[in-house]
């Protein structure tokens, strides 16, 4: 339990107190995001960087929902222009002293597939793990949060949901970061009258489920 001083806020952890962490694992949130440049970008390291992926995303967001512009003709639109840019490039190169475009520099390289690819394979583990029932607590929770981001996407557009996803991912780490013990105490608080939520829910519901007997297999 935290020992909060009696001039500092409420939620304000000492500097003796230890919360308990929010990840169990003592990592600062830099190493829990990878560490690489996705990371520097949540955390708003390369504040340049991250302010213009911001914008570009907002811009795209208010093309499609404020101005209702069409997906087709958008995709239309900007290959024609990214396509002039290329036509004048490679014209202008014989005649100022310009470098032609290299088209492997824009070319996705297959380390890039490949990580996609692996980070997809993990989600369809754990997606495999937790459907299962071997977890009852981690099951019913995915099924509870399902249902909630259900209910939310009956109130937003696909497009509103995914830019809303994104502020989350661009705002919430760094603000973590910041608070980071008034977070964990917070989360701690929670996480105890969750468990004691789930006890009684598995003493007065799921201990009085029948269950027939458990069949060994026979080995051959």
């Amino acid at each position: 339990m935290p020992i909060y001083s009696s001039d500092s806020d409420d939620l304000r952890p000492s500097s003796s107190a230890h919360p308990r962490r929010f990840f169990t694992h003592e990592k600062p949130m830099h190493a829990i995001l990878g560490g690489g440049k996705v990371a520097d970008i949540l955390l708003w390291r390369d504040r340049t960087l991250t302010a213009a992926i911001l914008m570009g995303f907002t811009i795209i967001w208010s093309l499609f929902e404020v101005m209702e512009y069409n997906f087709v003709t958008l995709f239309c639109h900007i290959s024609m222009i990214l396509m002039l840019i290329l036509f004048i490039w490679s014209m202008g190169a014989g005649f100022v002293d310009w470098s032609p475009p290299d088209f492997r520099e824009i070319m996705i390289s297959d380390s890039t597939f490949r990580w996609l690819c692996g980070k997809f394979n993990s989600i369809l583990v754990k997606f495999y793990e937790i459907s299962s029932g071997k977890d009852l607590r981690t099951f019913f929770l995915a099924i509870t949060f399902l249902w909630i981001l259900s209910v939310i996407g009956n109130y937003f557009s696909s497009l509103n949901l995914l830019y809303l996803g994104f502020m989350c991912l661009a705002t919430l780490p760094a603000l973590y970061e910041r608070y980071q013990n008034e977070v964990d105490y917070l989360v701690s608080q929670g996480n105890q009258d969750m468990k004691k939520l789930y006890e009684k829910f598995d003493t007065e519901v799921l201990n009085k489920i029948p269950r027939g007997p458990v069949k060994q297999r026979k080995k051959y």
